[in-house]
C-alpha cells in the first residue's frame, strides 16, 4: 500500500496565489463570444463582459489574467485599441486564423475585465514589432497620475485615475514569433526597453516585470539570458526583472500531429501523463541554472503558458485552437499544478493556455451557453492552495504504471495550510479500467483531525467530457472515499481521478 507522511509542523513556503492564474490572448473565440460580446448582443453583460463567463471565474478565485498574448503581443500596438470604437484601426490576425481583429477589446476593456474578475492584471507588451517609446507610452497611459501627454490621453477617453498594473511582460516567445532573437540579443533589448516600464507613484507596489524566458528545454536560452540580465556581487544586485518565463505544451503524439482531444488509447493516456510529469524536469534544471546567478531566488519563475494542446475539433477554424476537455484534461491540471505547488520556492506564477474557447479551457461557450470544463473544475478545488503554507509530504511504496516506454507513478500529490486548515489535493493517474488504489496517509503529529470537506472529479470513462446538452457529465463532486482515525486518514483513490480532502 501506498504511503503519505505529511510533517504540518514543517513548512516549506508559501504557494502564490498567481500560480493557478489565467491566460486570455486574441485567439479564436478567447476573447471575443468567449469573454467579450456586444453591449447590444442579447446575451447578459455588463459594459461587455459576459456575466456568465465573469460569475464562474470569479468562483475560481482568479488571481492574475494574462493578456493580449502570445504571439499577438509582438503584433499589438496598444494604441489601435483605445478610443471610440467605431474610429478604432481593423487589422488581420495573421497569427490566429486570419480573422478581422477589430480592436473593440483594448487596454480599458481588459482593466475593465480585471476589476470584474478582482485579480491583478498581468500585460504582455510589443518587443517584437514595438518601439521603446510606444512601450514607455503604454505605462505611462495605463498608471501615470498627473498631467502628460498619455495621462491625459487616458483621461480624454473616460478613465480619470489611473490604474494597477501588476506585471509586465518585456515581448513574448523572443526566441519564436517575438522575433527569432538569439538569447543574449533579446536580453539586451530587455534590459534597454524594461528600463522605460517605469513606477510612476511610490505608494504604489512596483510593476513587476516579466524577462521572456526560455521554450521547453532550450536550457542555452536560460543561461544566456541571466548571464546577460544580471549582476549579482557582493556589492550589487541587479536582476532587471522580477520573473522569468518558461513554455511548455504537452502533446502527447508530437508538435506536428498533437493528436485528438477526445479520442485516445490507453497507451496514449499514459503518453500524455508521462509528458505532463515533464514539467517537474524542466523546472528543476531551469531552476537550477538560475540558481547559479540567483541563489537567494529573489527572480522567480513564470510559466504563464502550459497546458494541452490538442488537434482541433473537427470542423472548426484551424487558427482558433478550440478543444474539448476530457477527463484526461482533468489530471494533466492536476498533476501540473501539484507539481507547482511543490516548487513554489522557484515558481511564482503560471497562467493556464487559456482561459475561454482556447486550448485547455476553463469554459466553453456557444452563442448563450456556456458550460464548465473538468479542468474548471479541478482548478475550483485547488483554490484552497492559493497563499498557503506548502506542507512537507513524502509518497512511498507508489507503484510505477504504463505501457511501454511511458511508465509514470500512479500518484502525486502535494499538501498545503492556510488558515488551520489542510488541503491534500491527490492524482491517480491509471487509466478508466485500473481498479481503486489504496493510500495511508499519516501526520507526524499526534493531533486527531476531522474532515472539512473532500471532492473528487473523475468519470468512469477517461474520455467523458461536458456539452451543451450535458454540461454535468464530468464534475466536481463530493468523495467519501477516505476513512480518518486520529492522525491517519485512509483513502481509495478511484482511477483517472483528481481528490481533494480537508482537514482539520
Amino acid at each position: 500500500m501506498a504511503k503519505l507522511i505529511i510533517n504540518e509542523e514543517k513548512k516549506r513556503g508559501r504557494i502564490a496565489p498567481e500560480i493557478y492564474g489565467q491566460f486570455s490572448e486574441h485567439l479564436g473565440r478567447g476573447i471575443y463570444e468567449g469573454l467579450y460580446v456586444k453591449e447590444d448582443s442579447g446575451i447578459p453583460n455588463v459594459s461587455g463582459m459576459r456575466t456568465d463567463a465573469v460569475e464562474a471565474l470569479k468562483e475560481l478565485e482568479v488571481p492574475v489574467l494574462r493578456w493580449p498574448g502570445g504571439c499577438f503581443a509582438d503584433e499589438y500596438h496598444w494604441k489601435d485599441g483605445i478610443g471610440d470604437k467605431k474610429k478604432r484601426k481593423r487589422m488581420i490576425n495573421t497569427n490566429w486564423g486570419g480573422v478581422v481583429e477589430d480592436n473593440s477589446f483594448g487596454t480599458h476593456e481588459f482593466m475593465e475585465l480585471c476589476r470584474q474578475l478582482g485579480c491583478k492584471a498581468y500585460i504582455n507588451g510589443n518587443l517584437g514589432s514595438g518601439t521603446v517609446q510606444e512601450m514607455a507610452e503604454w505605462i505611462e497611459y495605463l498608471t501615470f497620475n498627473g498631467v502628460s501627454p498619455m495621462a491625459d490621453l487616458r483621461k480624454e477617453n473616460g478613465h480619470e485615475e489611473p490604474w494597477n498594473v501588476d506585471f509586465f511582460g518585456v515581448g513574448n516567445e523572443n526566441w519564436g514569433c517575438g522575433g527569432n532573437m538569439t538569447p543574449e540579443h533579446y536580453a539586451n533589448e530587455y534590459r534597454r526597453y524594461q528600463t522605460f516600464v517605469k513606477d510612476y507613484d511610490e505608494n504604489r507596489q512596483p510593476i513587476r516585470k516579466v524577462c521572456c524566458g526560455p521554450n521547453v528545454d532550450d536550457y542555452v536560452w536560460t543561461e544566456g539570458v541571466m548571464k546577460t540580465c544580471f549582476v549579482n556581487t557582493e556589492e550589487k544586485f541587479h536582476g532587471y526583472m522580477d520573473l522569468l518565463s518558461l513554455h511548455y505544451y504537452v502533446h502527447p503524439e508530437g508538435w506536428e500531429r498533437k493528436g485528438s482531444a477526445t479520442e485516445f488509447d490507453d497507451e496514449v493516456w499514459y503518453k500524455t501523463m508521462y509528458k505532463a510529469l515533464y514539467m517537474e524536469e524542466l523546472i528543476q534544471r531551469h531552476s537550477a541554472i538560475m540558481d547559479q546567478y540567483d541563489p537567494e531566488k529573489r527572480v522567480g519563475l513564470a510559466v504563464d503558458e502550459w497546458g494541452t494542446w490538442f488537434t482541433c475539433e473537427p470542423g472548426t477554424n484551424p487558427g482558433f485552437l478550440y478543444q474539448q476537455n476530457t477527463v484526461r484534461d482533468a489530471l494533466v491540471a492536476g498533476v501540473t499544478m501539484n507539481i507547482f505547488n511543490r516548487h513554489c520556492d522557484r515558481v511564482k506564477m503560471a497562467c493556464i493556455a487559456q482561459t475561454v474557447n482556447v486550448l485547455q479551457a476553463m469554459l466553453l461557450t456557444e452563442g448563450g451557453q456556456m458550460i464548465k470544463t473538468p479542468t474548471y473544475h479541478v482548478f475550483h478545488m485547488y483554490r484552497h492552495h492559493q497563499g498557503a503554507e506548502l506542507l512537507s509530504s513524502e509518497l512511498t511504496g507508489v507503484k510505477e504504471i504504463g505501457i511501454g516506454e511511458w511508465k509514470v507513478p500512479q500518484i502525486t500529490e502535494s499538501v498545503s495550510e492556510k488558515d488551520g486548515i489542510i488541503t491534500i489535493t491527490l492524482n491517480n493517474l491509471s487509466a478508466s479500467d485500473s481498479k481503486n488504489e489504496e493510500l495511508d496517509v499519516q501526520f507526524a503529529g499526534n493531533r486527531t483531525y476531522e474532515a472539512v470537506e473532500a471532492n473528487v472529479v473523475t468519470h468512469k470513462d477517461m474520455h467523458a467530457y461536458n456539452t451543451f446538452e450535458e454540461p454535468e457529465n464530468v464534475k466536481e463532486e463530493p468523495f467519501n472515499g477516505y476513512q480518518i482515525t486520529g492522525n491517519r486518514i485512509k483513502i481509495t483513490l478511484p482511477p483517472c481521478s483528481v481528490v481533494e480532502i480537508r482537514v482539520k
